[in-house]
C-alpha cells in the first residue's frame, strides 16, 4: 500500500521537477548573457575635460594663468572652468575650501583632484578626465600633461575630489551645457 502511494505521488512531482528544470534551464541561458554595463555620460562635464586636454604641452609657469603666458596648477584649473562661467579662486588651496567634495568613487570627468605635493594641503590640484587619470599643469616636467592616479607618486598624495558649483547653485555640467547651447547658438566659442 505505501509503494503504491508513492508511485502515484512521485510521477507528478517527477514531471513537476522536470517542468523546474526546464525553466531553469531557460532562464539560465537570459542569465548567461554578459551583462551590459550602461555608461552614464555627462556630456558638459566631458566638455570640461575636453578642452582641459585640448591645452596639453602649454607651458608651466608659476603665478600664470593663461596659453600664451603658462599655467601653473591652480591657473590652469582656474582658467579651464572660467570658459564655462565658473568662476574659481585662485590657489589650489582656497579651490578645496570652496567646492563641495565628492566621494572619489564618484568621481566623473570635469571633477578637481587635489593632492598634497609640498608638504601643505591642497598645494596641487588637476582635472579629473576619466580612467583614472587627471590632466594638470606640471611644474616638474615644465607644461601641461596628463598623469595617471594610479602612480604611485600620486597614490601618496592624493587628498580627495571636489565638484565645482555655481552660485545658484548649478553644478558645473550644467554651465558647461549653456556654454555649448550659446556656441553652438551664436557660432563663436
Amino acid at each position: 500500500m505505501e509503494s503504491a502511494i508513492y508511485q502515484l505521488f512521485r510521477k507528478p512531482v517527477i514531471s513537476q521537477l522536470l517542468a523546474l528544470a526546464a525553466v531553469s534551464v531557460l532562464l539560465a541561458g537570459c542569465a548567461g548573457t554578459r551583462e551590459v554595463k550602461r555608461t552614464v555620460h555627462f556630456p558638459a562635464s566631458n566638455e570640461v575635460a575636453r578642452y582641459a586636454l585640448s591645452l596639453q604641452g602649454a607651458p608651466y609657469r608659476y603665478g600664470a594663468e593663461s596659453p600664451r603666458e603658462g599655467f601653473d596648477c591652480s591657473g590652469f584649473v582656474k582658467y579651464v572652468y572660467e570658459k564655462y562661467g565658473v568662476r574659481l579662486p585662485r590657489t589650489a588651496y582656497q579651490m578645496a575650501a570652496a567646492t563641495p567634495r565628492v566621494d572619489s568613487r564618484n568621481r566623473r570627468p570635469g571633477d578637481l583632484v587635489f593632492f598634497n605635493t609640498t608638504g601643505q594641503p591642497f598645494s596641487h590640484v588637476g582635472i579629473y578626465i576619466g580612467n583614472d587619470t587627471f590632466v594638470h599643469s606640471s611644474s616638474v616636467k615644465g607644461k601641461v600633461i596628463v598623469s595617471s592616479l594610479e602612480r604611485p607618486y600620486w597614490l601618496e598624495r592624493f587628498l580627495g575630489v571636489r565638484r565645482p558649483y555655481l552660485p545658484d547653485g548649478a553644478s558645473v555640467a550644467a554651465s558647461a551645457e549653456r556654454h555649448e547651447l550659446n556656441h553652438h547658438r551664436v557660432g563663436k566659442p
